[in-house]
């Protein structure tokens, strides 16, 4: 990989279960929506227009909280490496960072720096599989080549 290159790094799966999941929670939340008309039948409950879009509006609010789970990403070249988690980022020079790792039953890859912090990757998540492990190489060669150059 050239210095010039730039790894580009988003889960895959995730990506996947959570546009069906938003799709299918937007579509049962209009549905019941589109249903709430006149009362209850019972009792004094009355729905209205005003509460039909509600309820729309509360289903495009979950469709959106689903697709935060999609936001991860990782970029990385010869410069460093910038992370996008599902709250904060960072942005860290190859110089702080100690290990690319990837440990048996975590859920997606890590940082360890050399301050003994650990940074978790999200977007390079284990159910990606041989996605996941190809990323974790390609950041461990250019941490390798990092610390090549810097010595």
């Amino acid at each position: 990989m050239s210095g010039a290159e730039v790894l580009r790094l988003r889960p895959r799966r995730i990506r996947v279960v959570c546009g069906v999941a938003a799709a299918a929670v937007l579509a049962v939340f209009t549905a019941v929506g589109t249903g709430l008309r006149g009362s209850t039948g019972e009792g004094s409950a009355v729905f209205r227009p005003g509460d039909q879009v509600a309820m729309i509006c509360l289903g495009v609010l979950a469709a959106l909280a689903i697709l935060a789970f999609t936001r991860p990403r990782v970029e990385a070249d010869a410069r460093g490496i910038r992370i996008r988690n599902l709250v904060g980022g960072y942005d860290l020079p190859w110089e702080v960072v100690r290990a690319v790792r990837f440990d048996r039953g975590s859920p997606w890859a890590s940082l360890e720096l050399r301050d003994d912090e650990v940074v978790q990757l999200m977007a390079v998540q284990v159910m990606d599989k041989q996605y996941a492990l190809d990323a974790v190489r390609a950041l461990r060669r250019l941490l390798a080549e990092a610390q090549a150059n810097s010595t």
